[in-house]
């Protein structure tokens, strides 16, 4: 029976490693915030087993009313990862899912740059990323760190590879909320700042507004617009195409069936995760 014992745990662990990688919960006390911020990471198969490796990394934003927990809880993001690094199509990289809301949208914060109370960007830049890739052995350079995310992170993602263009190697923006209206604040309704903060932060305007020197700087990046046909941010995505094209930055386009759900971006993460790979030098 020992043997059996024996055995038995030495074949889940070996099930265990040759299903490739795991997902990290982890936390960063922010002196920014003032809160605790939570995050998910991807480690790739034999990160554990290499402790002089370094790797590149994605930061994957989560959309609005969601939370760090999205990507892997509905998204599968770490089934498919394991699956395009087994077949080649991905590179091994670590993957950071950083928190940046909830569903409470009147009482929690949600967003990715600074407001009234919510220095997000700050922290992002100054506390996260050296946080996250000082511990999880990450190569720490432009050539090897990209961004993306969907909806509300489709459009952090946009803005952050746009206002630092010297951190990000690619951009892919999944049905991304790239502008808004310049509506009223109402002080009890946190919402509210976030669609005050996208409006004052149109990747759309962005662009139509750059001067030469910093559409150069753009077109350093790789970008990818991916969004479906029935997805209420339509429009906006196609405009935002429009002026990269008017503005002589190339930018990938794909318009696929879908509309603003899970099933299109479970899909889509097929395409963003070779696509992040690819462009790391």
């Amino acid at each position: 029976m020992k043997k059996k014992a024996i055995l038995l745990v030495a074949l889940t662990t070996l099930v265990t490693l040759s299903s490739g990688a795991r997902v990290v919960t982890d936390s960063i006390q922010s002196k920014v915030l003032g809160d605790k911020v939570k995050f998910n990471v991807w480690l790739p198969f034999g990160f554990e087993m290499n402790a002089d490796a370094k790797y590149p990394v994605l930061y994957l934003l989560h959309g609005f009313t969601d939370t760090y927990s999205a990507w892997v809880q509905k998204g599968r993001v770490d089934e498919i990862a394991d699956e395009l690094l087994g077949t080649g199509e991905i590179k091994p990289m670590v993957i950071v899912m950083p928190n940046a809301g909830g569903p409470d949208t009147r009482n929690v914060w949600n967003g990715y740059f600074d407001m009234e109370g919510w220095a997000y960007e700050k922290f992002f830049y100054t506390e996260f990323i050296p946080y996250v890739e000082g511990k999880y052995r990450i190569v720490g350079d432009r050539d090897h760190r990209a961004v993306s995310g969907l909806s509300m992170g489709g459009g952090g993602s946009t803005v952050y590879a746009q206002r630092h263009p010297d951190m990000f190697s690619s951009c892919y923006a999944m049905s991304a909320w790239l502008t808004s209206g310049d509506n009223p604040i109402d002080p009890a309704n946190k919402a509210s700042y976030v669609t005050k903060a996208v409006h004052e932060h149109s990747a759309i305007e962005f662009v139509k507004n750059a001067s030469d020197e910093v559409k150069a700087s753009l077109r350093t990046l790789r970008w990818f617009v991916d969004i479906g046909d029935d997805d209420f941010l339509f429009d906006q995505d196609i405009e935002f195409y429009g002026e990269m094209r008017r503005a002589r930055i190339p930018c990938e386009l794909r318009v696929r069936n879908g509309g603003h759900t899970w099933e299109y971006w479970h899909t889509a993460l097929r395409t963003s995760l070779p696509f992040a790979s690819r462009n790391f030098k």
